[in-house]
């Protein structure tokens, strides 16, 4: 893993990045719902898209697919709250386990002694219960949560934050996404964009199309001598 001497601070996403939660979200909204009397029906794939392009894409898809419930409950944040609770109790049952390759990519690090810090749209509650499950994770000694900045992606808030706090002038700055609205945040910076996405192939088709690099997996990083 040659390539990781070309960088000083390395930026990574952690749902679906890191740690496969985003099928548990999914289901965290199902159970939302379903507490709520409705029968939320769409797939993982039909969920992961519509998450990945929005922020607001699940308030969206939920309120119009319910309009009853938004008459309910207008204030979405309550419902968010709701389906935080139901992850929380789904990740009290069962662990979120590392993606393929997290690991290795993660000690290499901690060995190099690189500057590393996570950026997510998780609240710090869910990261601290992520990160007890997988001790790995502790060796990322940076973090910066949904508690610390304004704008979720894919502004760029949350990592103009990170490079702000962690980064020096010079240094070399590389970040990895999942999401096509994580990238979107990347690029507006001026860390070196990676889309790390297994499960969909239109959205890496379209980076590829920009001049991205893609990879299905981290794992296909460990034995690369470049980026």
């Amino acid at each position: 893993m040659r390539w990781i001497d070309q960088y000083e601070l390395f930026l990574f996403d952690l749902d679906g990045l890191l740690v496969n939660t985003e099928m548990i979200h999914h289901r965290a909204y199902v159970a939302m719902c379903k507490a709520r009397g409705y029968e939320l029906s769409i797939t993982f794939d039909e969920y992961f898209a519509i998450a990945q392009s929005d922020a607001k894409g699940p308030e969206n898809f939920i309120y119009k697919t319910f309009p009853k419930l938004q008459k309910e409950e207008p204030n979405w944040k309550v419902l968010y709250a709701e389906k935080k609770r139901a992850f929380l109790d789904i990740l009290q049952k069962e662990s979120a386990p590392l993606l393929e390759g997290v690991e290795t990519i993660l000690k290499a690090l901690e060995r190099a002694n690189k500057k590393r810090c996570v950026v997510t749209h998780s609240p710090k509650e869910l990261v601290d219960l992520l990160r007890k499950q997988n001790p790995i994770l502790h060796s990322i000694p940076n973090w910066i949560t949904r508690e610390d900045y304004t704008h979720p992606k894919p502004h760029p808030d949350g990592y103009l934050l990170a490079i702000e706090r962690f980064a020096e002038k010079e240094d070399r700055i590389i970040g990895f996404e999942d999401s096509s609205r994580g990238m979107r945040a990347l690029m507006a910076t001026r860390a070196t964009p990676i889309l790390v996405n297994s499960i969909d192939v239109e959205t890496r088709a379209l980076f590829d199309k920009e001049g991205v690099k893609t990879f299905r997996t981290l794992q296909e990083l460990i034995n690369r001598n470049t980026l």
